[in-house]
């Protein structure tokens, strides 16, 4: 179930039932509605552990507002690599505007498997008129982390 990737456990066993998986398919994808447009400043993937972690390198972490192409169109915040079987990694997004954040395995017929996704952002419904300002300041350097699931 697609949902088991957002349910707070970290276990990377997938037999234990708290991992994710699409079916073989080609350029398999996951996504999250988080119901509103958020600034985006990070998001944490935990990996399947107990076998085939390597599924998921050259994946691409999406984030937009679009679900023209189910939401794959969206532009990329990174692509995904370097992380082994039961790996936690965080990738960061730099404050990315968006309701949807994808996960998409492009231009190959493999299982997606994912064993937690964590998004940290703030609603922009949350956000204030002088956040607005700071965000679009050049010199801004800092992110807000609200954990979302």
């Amino acid at each position: 179930m697609a949902m088991n990737a957002v349910d707070g456990n970290l276990n990377s066993n997938f037999g234990f039932g708290s991992c994710s998986s699409t079916n073989n398919d080609a350029s398999a994808w996951w996504r999250v509605d988080l119901h509103e447009p958020h600034r985006i400043s990070q998001v944490t993937i935990t990996n399947r552990g107990d076998c085939c972690g390597e599924w998921i390198n050259g994946g691409l972490l999406l984030i937009g507002n679009s679900l023209q192409n189910n939401g794959n169109n969206n532009p990329m915040c990174v692509e995904i690599s370097g992380m082994s079987s039961g790996s936690t990694k965080t990738f960061q997004c730099d404050g990315m505007l968006g309701q949807y954040v994808n996960i998409i395995l492009p231009n190959k017929s493999q299982y997606l498997q994912l064993c937690e996704v964590q998004v940290f952002g703030i609603p922009i419904s949350q956000m204030s008129v002088s956040s607005f300002d700071h965000l679009l300041s050049p010199s801004s350097s800092s992110s807000a982390n609200t954990t979302i699931n």
